[in-house]
């Protein structure tokens, strides 16, 4: 009889096979090569060294996974007071970010970092608005707010019609992918590799 549980090789497997998603997962939190590479790495050996889990739900664990390192690597940076700032009290404190000018992400990767965390959790991975909250440390007020406010930074650059199309509309979107399950592929088709 087969294990119910995913075993090391289910986990080398997905994350082989999910690597693109995974990594474009890790990167737009991230939002940088190095940070996203060390939350990938230390989300596979996470998965193969940490709790058991359902085989059923590996994908979705390995997703959360990567939040966690993301959130863990990167939390002392973030915060609702650390968006709001201007971008002229930023200078020189976090690593250029890779410009990715033709990038259908380039307006997320473009978000200060807190709001590209609203963004990537509650708008693409589909995170209640109050999940988010707990998982950040901060009100469901200031999630709510934070999202509205790079919806309209993503809006607001520039982003072309074909960019759009992986951006938006979320709410109908997200319905749709609800109704295809939870093994519906990741942000309605969009490509996710990224290229350096």
């Amino acid at each position: 009889m087969k294990s119910e549980y995913a075993t090391i090789d289910d986990f080398r497997k997905l994350f082989t096979e999910d690597m693109n998603s995974l990594y474009l997962l890790s990167f737009l939190l991230m939002g940088n090569q190095e940070e996203a590479e060390r939350s990938f790495v230390d989300g596979l050996a996470d998965c193969v060294n940490g709790n058991p889990v359902f085989k059923k739900w590996a994908r979705s664990w390995a997703r959360r996974i990567i939040v966690r390192n993301a959130i863990r690597i990167i939390a002392p940076h973030i915060g609702p007071a650390r968006s709001a700032a201007s971008a002229s009290d930023s200078t020189n404190e976090s690593p250029p970010k890779i410009p990715l000018v033709e990038s259908p992400f380039a307006g997320v990767l473009a978000l200060e970092d807190f709001e590209r965390f609203v963004f990537v959790l509650s708008v693409l991975e589909r995170y209640p608005v109050h999940k988010c909250a707990v998982l950040l440390g901060t009100s469901i007020q200031e999630i709510l707010e934070t999202r509205l406010r790079a919806l309209q930074h993503i809006a607001s650059s520039g982003t072309t019609e074909g960019h759009r199309r992986c951006l938006g509309p979320p709410l109908l979107r997200g319905a749709r992918r609800q109704e295809e399950g939870p093994q519906a592929d990741h942000w309605n088709g969009c490509r996710t590799s990224v290229e350096m």
